[in-house]
C-alpha cells in the first residue's frame, strides 16, 4: 500500500454545486403597480387572502422605489403608466436586480403591448378580466419561474417568435406615435366614435380629432378606414 507523501500537493476535492436559494418563508410578497388607486385597492382585496401586498406604485418613479425597497417575489405591473410605462419600470429594476419577476396585468390586449413587456423582461401577461383565483394562481406560477399568459395573448408571443408578426416594423411605426396617440389609435380601430374615445380617455372631442389627424399624418394614411386596416393587419386590436 502506497502512502501519499504529505509534502506532495494533493488535488482539491471537487466543490459541491451551489444550492439554489431557499424560498422565503410565509406568503408570497407582491407589489401592485397601477395608476388607478381604485384598481389597486380591488386587486389587494382579491389577492390579499393568499399573498402579502408589500408595496404599491402609481407611476414609474413610485413603482421603481417600491420594488427596490421591498424586493417582492412578484410585481403585478400595468403596461401604461405615467413616466414611461411598464417597459421603463422593467428596464430600471432589472438593471439593478435581474432576478426580479414581473407579471403584466393590463386592460390592453394589443400585440405591441404584450410583446413589448415580454421583450423587456416580464415573465407573463394577463388581462384585467382575470378572476381573483386565476390571478393568485398566475402569481404563484411566475414566482416559481413559469411563464403565464392569457390564452389569446400567448398567440402573439408565439407569432412573434415564428416571424408571423414583424415586430421590428411594428415598433418602428409605433415609435412615431405618442402614448396618447397609441391609445386613440387602438380605440378608433376598434370602432369607437370620437365621442366614445373622448369619454374613455377623459379628453375633449376636439383633442381626439387632433390626435387622429396626427396619427394619420405620421403613419401616412388617408382616412379612418385605412387606420383600422393598418392596426388590424398588425394585430394591434
Amino acid at each position: 500500500m502506497t502512502v501519499p507523501d504529505p509534502r506532495t500537493p494533493q488535488a482539491a476535492p471537487a466543490s459541491a454545486p451551489t444550492p439554489p436559494p431557499a424560498p422565503r418563508p410565509g406568503p408570497l410578497r407582491v407589489v401592485v403597480v397601477d395608476d388607478h388607486a381604485m384598481f389597486r385597492t380591488g386587486v389587494k382585496s382579491e389577492i390579499g387572502r393568499s399573498v402579502q401586498v408589500v408595496g404599491e406604485g402609481q407611476d414609474v418613479a413610485t413603482a421603481v422605489q417600491a420594488i427596490t425597497a421591498t424586493t417582492p417575489d412578484v410585481v403585478l405591473l400595468d403596461v401604461h403608466l405615467p413616466g414611461g410605462g411598464g417597459v421603463e419600470v422593467l428596464k430600471q429594476v432589472l438593471a439593478v436586480n435581474p432576478d426580479q419577476r414581473f407579471l403584466a396585468l393590463s386592460v390592453s390586449d394589443a400585440a405591441e403591448d404584450v410583446i413589448g413587456v415580454i421583450r423587456a423582461g416580464a415573465r407573463g401577461y394577463v388581462t384585467k378580466s382575470i378572476s381573483g383565483d386565476e390571478l393568485i394562481a398566475a402569481i404563484r406560477r411566475v414566482a416559481e419561474g413559469d411563464a403565464v399568459f392569457s390564452p389569446r395573448l400567448a398567440g402573439f408571443v408565439l407569432d412573434a417568435f415564428s416571424g408571423a408578426i414583424d415586430i421590428a416594423s411594428v415598433d418602428e411605426d409605433l415609435d412615431r406615435l405618442s402614448a396618447r396617440e397609441r391609445e386613440v389609435l387602438r380605440l378608433i380601430a376598434r370602432g369607437y366614435a370620437y365621442k366614445e374615445v373622448a369619454k374613455e380617455l377623459f379628453i375633449s372631442i376636439k383633442t381626439v380629432e387632433t390626435h387622429v389627424s396626427s396619427v394619420l399624418r405620421k403613419l401616412q394614411l388617408s382616412n379612418r378606414h385605412q387606420l383600422t386596416r393598418w392596426a388590424t393587419d398588425r394585430r394591434l386590436v
